[in-house]
């Protein structure tokens, strides 16, 4: 299939030819929602922690006796049901990555880069270059594209365009090889250099 091409300046610079297998697939949620899910909870640190009964300093005097004091009897001041004691299902450090077999994830972008395709989300322009590293100048390019909130997606995002795009929060640079599912979904448009279509039709179709 082909795909109108642009140049960074926002005039027409002809047509491109894609992969139907990257860029015509039917949308399949279900699929989207599990490599989303795996891919946040795979960014989880997972370092929380807390302490039971047993790890909670002190405590270890039984604090009045068994009988007597007309009170619920009570082992220890560290129960989870007394100020300052122990945690009933205290949080341990954990992993939280779900495995995500390959071809699944290839599907899920190529679903996803299809998807932007039909919604008129995603802009495909013949090289996205900056002789400077200013943000000024990325701005103005980026205006002339008519887009406000977007993902730049190039071979090799590093250099100028990097240091141009950090200080934004609605404008992000990545490389073909870094892309995604969440960096997809979270900018209302994505911007794709013709090097890293072919480079994403290598490594996916």
């Amino acid at each position: 299939m082909d795909l109108q091409l642009q140049s960074f300046d926002g005039k027409k610079a002809g047509n491109i030819t894609v992969s139907d297998a990257m860029f015509d697939r039917e949308y399949n949620e279900s699929l989207v929602h599990q490599v989303v899910t795996a891919f946040m909870a795979g960014a989880r640190s997972g370092t929380h922690a807390q302490k039971t009964r047993s790890e909670v300093r002190g405590g270890g005097r039984k604090p009045f006796a068994q009988k007597g004091s007309g009170r619920a009897r009570a082992g220890t001041i560290r129960s989870p049901l007394w100020r300052s004691g122990g945690i009933t299902f205290a949080a341990k450090p954990r992993d939280y990555s779900q495995k995500v077999n390959r071809k699944v994830y290839r599907n899920a972008i190529c679903t996803i880069l299809s998807e932007l395709r039909r919604n008129d989300a995603l802009v495909v322009v013949d090289k996205i270059e900056l002789d400077t590293p200013k943000t000024k100048d990325l701005l103005a390019k980026v205006n002339g594209l008519g887009l406000k909130n977007a993902l730049l997606v190039t071979e090799n995002a590093a250099g100028n365009l990097d240091l141009a795009s950090r200080n934004l929060y609605n404008l992000a640079a990545t490389d073909a090889d870094h892309l995604n599912p969440v960096a997809l979904l979270r900018f209302e448009k994505v911007v794709m250099s013709e090097d890293s279509i072919r480079k994403l039709e290598e490594s996916l179709v």
